[in-house]
This record gives structure tokens, sequence and C-alpha cells, in this order.
């Protein structure tokens, strides 16, 4: 079967545009994390260990979901370390969210594009571009402010949790975006079968089974929440770069508090919502006014200038 791309080779513009808008769907998708982990279903299950428990069957049920769907399946060396952090990203991130507010918890992680830019300089040597520091900056402010509030009050290590799931989620999108011309549903279905695989020890010691009711939100849980999304995202990652990615992915945190706002009730911190302003306005700026005011020449086709290529011309001519 072919792989499919996001855009057309022929047309940039029209690919990273395709991109762009897959990346926005990733985090729209991703945003509703709150809605699951935040639900009263879950209430029951200790705090302690909450966040690996929904770890754990939000893994186990994406798994099920991806595993018919994979063709062409291959071992690549990045696969390593990618499902070890995948497996400490999920574990983390949720323990972060269990542990504190939702809002902190999406918010510390978005730290994520600062490492993703130094992971994507520094290790693959991937072109820095200036106007894509501009999100970065204030995303730095805007997390620096939440966690400098947090890890002085009442939740320290949930905010500490939710600071080192940002530096997993940065090597997740670097490395998926190493394999992006891997079959996306085995590199995604590989990453929760691994983290399903680590946790399942110790989630039987623990001896606290779903009932029928929260198998089904697990179950949407793991299907809208985490399969669904992670396919997408390594097709955007074939038309724009990991450091694009992350910054587009910025839109999640700023959905998934107002989400659990709306349905559950859980306001966020004045210092939340100033951090989650301060990464908007980059965002806005970036992607805003950037783009209309200062907007970059599509580059030409690479095929049109290669040997063969001019010699058809002059033929013509």
């Amino acid at each position: 079967m072919t792989q499919l791309t996001t855009g057309s080779a022929d047309d940039p513009a029209a690919g990273k545009l395709a991109g762009r808008l897959t990346m926005l769907l990733v985090a729209l998708l991703w945003s509703t994390s709150g809605l699951f982990a935040k639900a009263p279903i879950f209430d029951a299950w200790p705090e302690a260990y909450r966040g690996s428990l929904l770890a754990f069957w939000r893994s186990a049920c994406a798994a099920l979901v991806l595993l018919p769907t994979i063709r062409r399946p291959r071992y690549r060396t990045y696969l390593i370390p990618l499902t070890i952090c995948f497996a400490l990203m999920n574990v983390t991130y949720l323990t972060s969210m269990t542990r504190s507010t939702a809002a902190n918890a999406i918010w510390l992680q978005n730290m994520a594009p600062w490492w993703v830019f130094l992971l994507s300089v520094l290790l693959f040597h991937e072109p820095v571009v200036r106007r894509d520091l501009i999100p970065l900056a204030f995303a730095m402010l805007g997390v620096g402010t939440i966690l400098s509030f947090e890890i002085r009050g009442q939740a320290p290590f949930g905010a500490i949790c939710g600071a080192a799931s940002g530096v997993f989620y940065a090597a997740v999108v670097v490395l998926m975006r190493q394999l992006r011309s891997e079959n996306s549903s085995w590199i995604v279905a590989l990453s929760h079968t691994v983290t399903t695989a680590v946790l399942l020890p110790w989630v039987l010691q623990i001896g606290y089974a779903p009932s029928f009711e929260q198998l089904l939100a697990l179950a949407a849980f793991g299907t809208v929440q985490m399969a669904i999304p992670y396919l997408l995202l390594i097709r955007a990652l074939r038309s724009i770069s990991s450091q694009e990615a992350v910054a587009i992915g910025l839109v999640e945190p700023v959905l998934l508090p107002l989400w659990v706002w709306l349905i559950w009730g859980e306001v966020p911190a004045w210092w939340t919502i100033v951090g989650a302003a301060l990464i908007l306005a980059g965002l806005l700026l970036r992607y805003v006014v950037c783009e209309l005011l200062f907007p970059r020449k599509t580059p030409q086709n690479p095929r049109a200038k290669t040997p063969l290529a001019r010699l058809r011309e002059r033929g013509r001519g």
C-alpha cells in the first residue's frame, strides 16, 4: 500500500499549509485529555496511582485500536529511545494532571518547544528559522511564570512532573520526525505497546481494575486523544519541522483548560492565565503577524533545477 503523505510534492506551499492544518487538528484532539483525566468517574482511584493507571489503560486501548492497521513494520534504531521517552511522557504528564490542575499540567509540558529547538539544532542539524524563535521566547516566559509560582505552592511534585513531561514530549516529536518515512500505525502502536508493557507489572501490583463504564471512557481516551492524533502528527511532520509542529501544538494548552473549566468547573490560577496569555501572544505574533506582514517566498520546485529538466526545456525551445 502506498504511504500517504501530507500535501503535494509538486507544491511545497500547499504541503506546508496541509501540514500546519493537520497539526492544528492534532492539537485540538490532544486538548481533550483533561476531559478524560479529570472525569469524576475516575475519582475512586487513589490520587497517588491515578496518573500511572490512566497512562496504562489509555495506551493499552490505543494499542488495541492501532495493531490491526500496521503495515510493513521494521526495526529502526530510533525506535528504542522513542518508545522509552513515549512511556515516560505518558506517566509524567498524567501524574502531573492528577496531582495538579489540568491547566498547570499542560502548560508546564509545553516547555517542549525549547527542548525541541535544542534537540533539532544540536543533534539533527535542522535549520534555524528566526521567526520560529518568537513563540519559543514567549513560551519560556509563560511557562516560567507558571512554574515559578507552582513550585512554591501546594503541588510541587505535580509541577515537577509537568516540566519533565515537556522534555519527554520534545524528544518524542523530534524522534518521530526522524521516523516520518515509516508506517505511522507501526510507530504509534509500538510506542503504546511498550508503554503498556512497562506499566503492566506495576498496575497488576496495585490491583485496580476499571469498571465497564470506566473502560468505555478509557477506550475513548486512548482512541480519540492518543491513537488518532499521533497518526496525524507523523503525517504532519512530513511537511513541517518538529520546531514548527510543537509551536502549533501550543494551541492545545490554550484549549485544554477551557474544556475542563466548561465541563468540570476547574478554574486555573491567575498565574496560569498570565502564562497562557504570553504563550498565545507568541503564537499570534509568529503565525498571524509575521505571516501577514513578512511572508516568505515559496521556493521553486527542486525538480525544475535538475540537469535533465533543463535539457528538456531547451529541447522544447
